[in-house]
This record gives structure tokens, sequence and C-alpha cells, in this order.
């Protein structure tokens, strides 16, 4: 009788890890299918990132020489900008100085004379209200 309960229990046992067995290789079958239809898909996801990285490079290779020749420019502008100021610049402020030079001795001359008698007064302001609508004033 020990024999055979012996036997029950392994009949048991081989079915249980056979069960287990074949569980599991459900599972390997279904990760297996799930990493080859992740790598049929990332295959030509990897291959457009790459494009686009590639892209990406040569675009900012333009952007990088247009900000070379921009800041070349900027340069060029600052050295006119500084040669126009020093070439009329002075001269500018030389005529303005003498033609407000003329102007103070022309008014000077015209005080000393006494031609414009009207110069000499302050300026007034006058106001002047306007009525009111349809009311008394």
């Amino acid at each position: 009788m020990a024999g055979l309960l012996v036997a029950v229990f392994w009949a048991i046992l081989v079915s249980f890890l056979a069960v287990v067995l074949v569980r599991l290789a459900q599972v390997l079958r279904a990760a297996s299918r799930l990493v080859t239809g992740v790598t049929e898909r990332a295959v030509p996801l990897l291959a457009e990132a790459s494009d686009t990285v590639r892209s990406a490079r040569s675009q900012l290779d333009k952007v990088d020489a247009i900000a070379t020749d921009v800041q070349e420019v900027t340069a060029n502008a600052s050295a006119l900008a500084g040669t126009v100021s020093s070439a009329f610049g002075t001269p500018l402020v030389k005529v303005a100085a003498f033609g407000y030079g003329v102007r103070r001795a022309l008014a000077r001359r015209r005080g000393a004379r006494g031609a414009d008698p009207g110069a000499a007064r302050p300026r007034t302001t006058v106001l002047i209200a306007r009525p009111r609508r349809g009311g008394k004033d």
C-alpha cells in the first residue's frame, strides 16, 4: 500500500509540474512574440530618428553659418557707424555751435540797437473763457 501511495503522489507531482511547464512555455511564447513585435516596430523608428538627427545636424550647420555671417555684418556695421561718427559727427557739432554763436550774436546786436522793441517785453498768455451752453454766465 505504501508503494501505491508513493506512485499516486509522484503522478500528482508530475501532473502538477507538467501543467506548470505548459504554462511556462505559453508565457515564453507570448514574450517571444512581444519582443519580435517590438523589434519590428523599433527598427523603423530608430531609422527615422537617425534621419531626423542627421537633418537637424545639417540645419544646425546652416544656422551656425548664418550666425557667423550675422556676427560679421554686425562688426562691419559697428565699424561703419564709428567711421561715420568720426567723419561727420565732429564737423556737424562745430557747424551747430557756429550757428548757435551767430544767432546769439545777432540777438545781442538787435538788443543793443533796440531794433525790436517787442523782444524786450516778456510774452503773456491770455485765456478766453467759453460761455456755458444753455445756461447763465
